[in-house]
């Protein structure tokens, strides 16, 4: 059954219907408008889109997955700010040829990572289109922190990573070559896994400054230097290349390290500490920041790409 069978509202139904709502809900849809509790009484914001053929292909991921890394793109910047996600919007522009079971599981997507971090799916819209279409808006609350912006790193504090940068780039790689295993890396590119709490963990150990790794570690540190007025150095060695990325880059003909310093989709969150800041467990220590501009590995600059770009590179 297509959605131009079942019709906008017939699908809004049977989309909604698999949405849970959490305690931040206090309205959810079929309203004008969602309500969701704002107990800081300051809203963080983000929202992104990914657009079949140039962020995913249904031949590469199932609509579960595709909406498991919707929310988490969206999710991820909210704890980027050292925030706790709250809420998602989501509007799905679709062909009426779309079948009704795709919605649904890309609902099921959404919903399923929104619950990993208490938010919910409050409300969107949906719309015909040629091209299939997820737009996500997400929701957050700083409950009484100071967000965690891209200027504040100063000379003299440590760069820390929490969560895994590669992975989703190698999967990438090995399904682009046509390949469907190793699995652990192409579900790593389906499914992203990102370490919400150390967001606001982050925001209480006192970092000066956050990102989250979505486009690559060079680029997304390079918005933090030039925000911040500052250069990062990282060192080569603080990154370890798992046994499955290395046997998958040599069989490839891939430097692995372009995947791990230049790779997105991973969602891993970079932030800046103080030097005297004691880093808990999943965070670790792999650069400097120092006087300067820009982004350098041991000290020289980096060969290859920093990072996806939007407007060049497709799948």
């Amino acid at each position: 059954m297509t959605v131009a069978n079942v019709g906008e509202f017939g699908l809004i139904d049977r989309v909604t219907a698999r949405l849970a709502q959490g305690e931040s809900c206090l309205l959810g849809p079929g309203d004008d408008a969602a309500v969701v509790a704002a107990p800081d009484r300051r809203v963080v914001a983000s929202t992104d889109v990914l657009v079949e053929g140039r962020h995913f292909r249904r031949d590469w991921s199932g609509a579960r997955d595709v909406g498991h890394r919707a929310a988490a793109a969206n999710l991820a910047d909210i704890a980027a700010m050292g925030a706790t996600p709250t809420a998602l919007l989501v509007a799905l522009c679709m062909p009426t040829d779309l079948d009704t079971s795709w919605a649904e599981e890309l609902a099921d997507g959404l919903g399923a990572e929104a619950s990993l971090v208490g938010a919910s799916v409050v409300g969107g819209d949906m719309s015909a289109s040629p091209t299939l279409t997820i737009a996500v808006t997400a929701l957050g609350d700083l409950a009484g922190r100071p967000p965690v912006v891209r200027s504040g790193a100063r000379p003299g504090d440590v760069v820390a990573l929490a969560g895994r940068t590669g992975w989703a780039a190698a999967g990438y790689t090995v399904l682009s070559r046509g390949f469907r295993t190793p699995r652990l890396l192409v579900e790593a590119f389906r499914r992203p896994e990102v370490p919400y709490a150390a967001g606001p963990e982050a925001a209480g150990l006192g970092a000066t400054a956050m990102i989250d790794v979505s486009d690559g570690l060079l680029a997304d540190l390079g918005h933090v230097a030039k925000a911040s007025g500052v250069a990062v150095d990282l060192t080569r060695e603080a990154f370890e290349v798992p046994r499955q990325m290395r046997d998958a880059a040599q069989a490839l003909g891939v430097d692995p390290y372009s995947w791990i310093l230049a790779g997105g989709d991973d969602h891993a969150l970079a932030a800046t500490f103080p030097a005297t800041a004691t880093l808990p467990p999943g965070w670790r220590t792999v650069g400097r920041v120092t006087e300067g501009a820009g982004v350098t590995v041991d000290g020289a600059p980096y060969a290859g790409s920093a990072g996806w770009d939007h407007f060049r590179r497709t799948e």
